[in-house]
């Protein structure tokens, strides 16, 4: 072979090692970023992975909220009707943030089965739900009706 082969040769294996290599690092940042959406059934039947961020999301169980008087930390109920988990969060919740509401928290479940919210989302009006909300509660056969299905009957 050649000195002018060669030289080529050598650059084009680099030129392929360094594509794979930038794919391989794009890959695993993509695959680190991913977020999940999982219904409390889907979390109490263990389908939710610990210890990896997830979107969860449902209805906020009545009478569940309970709030640390000498922090932010709040521990409330979510469900979708058939199971409930316990969610936690410290901060400050939205505005729209209440019992009987659609909502979806970002965080990740603990060893305990808690999940730890970083980040908790409420629907903006009465009649929206998120998709990934109003597919599970249909799922659950527990769809609530539109509060304006409901005043004309």
């Amino acid at each position: 072979m050649n000195p002018k082969r060669k030289q080529r040769l050598i650059i084009v294996l680099f030129i392929v090692f360094g594509v794979g290599i930038a794919v391989g690092l794009t890959m695993f940042a993509l695959s680190q970023n991913i977020n999940l959406f999982y219904s409390p059934t889907q979390i109490v039947k263990g389908e939710a992975p610990e210890n990896t961020r997830i979107r969860a999301g449902g209805m906020v169980v009545e009478n569940s909220v309970q709030r640390d008087p000498n922090s932010l930390k709040v521990t409330f109920g979510m469900t979708d009707y058939a199971e409930n988990v316990t969610v936690e969060f410290t901060g400050i919740l939205p505005d729209l943030f209440r019992e009987g509401q659609g909502i979806v928290a970002q965080g990740m479940m603990d060893e305990s089965g808690v999940f730890q919210a970083s980040e908790v989302l409420a629907k903006h009006d009465e009649n929206y739900m998120p998709p990934e909300v109003a597919d599970a509660l249909e799922k659950a056969g527990k769809m609530p009706k539109p509060e304006a299905e409901v005043f004309n009957k």
